[in-house]
């Protein structure tokens, strides 16, 4: 118990005192709760442990299943609307943000849910789903949906969700909340792809002066003297507010 203090206190700067963690924080209530549902959930005791979980989920607005195995040292940070299926498995120092889900993608039985691994970030809203491997030290970036193995040190983004970046495995836990170092991969598809149709734009432009030299006078097309209005669009909207 005295973990998951410590973790909201490293790792949250609006936590003000111990107290204030204790009394004031459901991320923190529902761990705790858990904890006593999954004890009665392995002792097989019928129906108790479900309704800890609905008190839970009433209190704090995080529904986490008796069946799932949380180690010490998780941050359910606010919590509102996450779900955590029967056989998810947590580790120690992971964090996990509003509206979160690890879920299955199915009715099969047996271990149907994630394993998510140490010092993993869960940004909200992310969807992770099925009997998948979130090793150590990945960061699955807000929104995204992933329903496949994830290798240590990974950065994930997106719908499907993808790997776009490996960190060194062994980076300190100080960047776990570096959110805006996210990377954009839609934005890099584009900024290459707009690189591509310049340069062939600059040899559309090469042929034309050739063609001017060779039979005199003819003159290049006002669109490719210059950047058109469409052009300052997509610069815009790859590097700037668009993306």
């Amino acid at each position: 118990m005295f973990e998951n203090i410590k973790v909201i206190r490293k790792f949250d700067p609006a936590a003000k005192s111990y107290l204030e963690i204790i009394l004031c924080y459901p991320g923190l209530h529902a761990i705790w709760l858990h904890k006593i549902s999954h004890f009665l959930f392995k002792l097989k005791i019928p129906l108790f442990p479900r309704m800890i979980n609905y008190f839970t989920r009433f209190l704090t607005g995080i529904d986490i299943h008796p069946g799932a195995q949380i180690e010490d040292g998780v941050f359910i940070d606010h919590g509102t609307g996450v779900v955590i299926g029967e056989t998810t498995i947590i580790g120690s120092g992971s964090l996990i943000f509003q509206g979160v889900t690890l879920g299955g993608t199915g009715k099969e039985s047996g271990k149907r849910h994630p394993t998510i691994g140490r010092n993993v970030v869960i940004g909200a809203g992310a969807k992770i789903l099925g009997n998948i491997l979130i090793e150590d030290h990945v960061r699955v970036g807000a929104g995204s949906v992933v329903m496949r193995n994830v290798p240590a040190g990974s950065t994930v983004v997106g719908i499907p969700g993808k790997v776009v970046k490996g960190m060194d495995k062994s980076d300190s836990t100080e960047q776990m909340l570096d959110h805006d170092q996210m990377p954009d991969p839609i934005a890099k598809v584009f900024s290459v792809l707009l690189e591509r149709v310049e340069t062939q734009q600059q040899l559309i432009n090469q042929l034309f002066e050739k063609q001017k030299r060779l039979e005199g006078g003819t003159t290049i097309p006002s669109k490719m003297e210059s950047k058109s209005d469409d052009d300052k669009m997509i610069q815009e909207f790859i590097y700037g507010d668009g993306i």
